[in-house]
């Protein structure tokens, strides 16, 4: 005269406990396995102001023992020498900064769209020149 019902028996009562034991560790794994698995949120950048044109004219005008003034009329010469030269061949390099490039980017239909899993309509787009600035090898040397 055994009773094989699961919560009376000792036999029962143990397999019970031992299946909630499973059952709870797996889904303890699995909450961590997700919280592993999930990307990193990135860091902060720092509030940072670039260089203004009269600091860089400080520091060149310095470096160079010239006028203030004179660094000044180079600067705002260059200026417009870079943006004619982009304007007329879509290229140049300045040495040692960067290379200012023009690319033309196709034309967007109209149409849906999925984005982060979302269907989204888009409307069409018209091809556009933009221009880009890529910096030459001894800069991205200094952030490896």
């Amino acid at each position: 005269s055994v009773n094989l019902d699961e919560g009376s028996s000792h036999f029962g009562s143990s397999y019970t406990s031992a299946r909630a034991f499973v059952e709870i560790h797996t889904r303890l794994a699995a909450h961590y396995l997700l919280a592993a698995m999930a990307p990193k949120a990135m860091k902060a950048m720092k509030a940072v102001t670039s260089i203004s044109k009269t600091g860089l004219a400080d520091a060149v005008a310095t470096a160079t023992e010239l006028k203030k003034s004179d660094i000044m009329k180079v600067l705002t010469s260059l200026a417009e020498v870079v943006q004619k030269e982009v304007k007329k061949t879509g290229k140049v390099t300045l040495p040692g900064m960067c290379m200012v490039k023009t690319r033309l980017k196709p034309a967007t239909k109209a149409g849906k769209r999925e984005m982060f899993g979302k269907v989204c309509v888009v409307k069409a787009k018209p091809a556009r020149t933009v221009v880009k600035a890529f910096p030459v090898a001894a800069i991205k040397q200094l952030f490896k």
